[in-house]
């Protein structure tokens, strides 16, 4: 190339004000950057996303891979180059330079490029295990969408994928608590996004799959050189796992008989006579 491709950013961001800024300061380079706000969002994070620059889209929140594709389709049309965030993640110094070593050239025939993220939880860079590398293809060329099934998409891109250097800095959870209520809703959006199945397969899933996923973060993946962390985190994952699975047994199991339909029917009547909840 003989000038520098342009560049357009997508962050998709509901009640992020203790981490948008900090997102956005990272792609302050970048040509255009469009933030797609969750219209649920009840904190300062429309208005951090304006005082730094950002184009601001708000939007009912349909889905993770909705929402981020809506991000895509409302970038304008002058980018070569899309980078997707959350705003929960933000490009280190040595990632920066990277991307903008794409922008200048040398990266001919490529289609795309995974950025290795790294995850900050409970008090250190978890460096191990299922959370690091975490491989994301996140920088690529104008086009390509995502797919997949929610709650965790990925883009298709047609030609050759390559990998930079430099991380992507994850600041996916404040604390155990907020995991934990995470891995309580992720489940449930898995669960009920995967289609019916053989009984035999769900609860053949249900009790090997877990252990092997604590197995392989925690001695393959070598999550123990994280010391207590490693262990906390690949038990977590084996439980998001866990609940996944168990929560499509519970939905085929009393989806299937006469009692659970009508315990499910009270639970509804229960619900529409509580106060509604506020919105998050």
């Amino acid at each position: 190339m003989s000038q520098s491709a342009r560049l357009g950013v997508c962050i998709i961001a509901c009640n992020e004000e203790r981490d948008l800024g900090r997102c956005l300061d990272s792609v302050a380079f970048a040509d255009e950057v469009l933030v797609v706000v969750d219209s649920r969002s009840r904190d300062a994070t429309l208005r951090i996303a304006r005082e730094k620059g950002a184009r601001v889209l708000c939007r009912a929140y349909e889905g993770n891979i909705e929402q981020k594709n809506a991000a895509l389709d409302a970038l304008g049309d002058a980018s070569d180059w899309v980078l997707s965030l959350d705003a929960d993640e933000a490009l280190s110094p040595e990632l920066a330079a990277a991307v903008r070593a794409v922008l200048a050239g040398g990266s001919e025939g490529v289609a795309g490029f995974e950025l290795g993220r790294a995850t900050w939880h409970l008090g250190r860079w978890i460096r191990h295990g299922d959370f690091y590398p975490d491989w994301q293809l996140r920088l690529f060329r104008r086009g390509a969408h995502f797919s997949g099934v929610n709650p965790h998409g990925h883009v298709r891109v047609a030609g050759p994928v390559r990998r930079l250097p430099g991380d992507l800095a994850h600041y996916a959870y404040r604390d155990l608590s907020d995991q934990v209520a995470r891995i309580q809703a992720f489940s449930t959006v898995a669960s009920e996004a995967r289609a019916p199945r053989r009984r035999f397969g769900m609860v053949w899933d249900l009790v090997t799959r877990p252990p092997a996923r604590f197995l392989r973060g925690y001695l393959l993946k070598q999550g123990f050189r994280d010391g207590v962390a490693g262990f906390v985190i690949a038990a977590a994952t084996a439980f998001h796992v866990f609940l996944k699975y168990a929560k499509e047994w519970e939905r085929s199991t009393v989806g299937a008989c006469p009692a659970g339909r009508a315990a499910q029917g009270k639970a509804s009547r229960a619900a529409q006579e509580r106060p509604e909840a506020p919105a998050p």
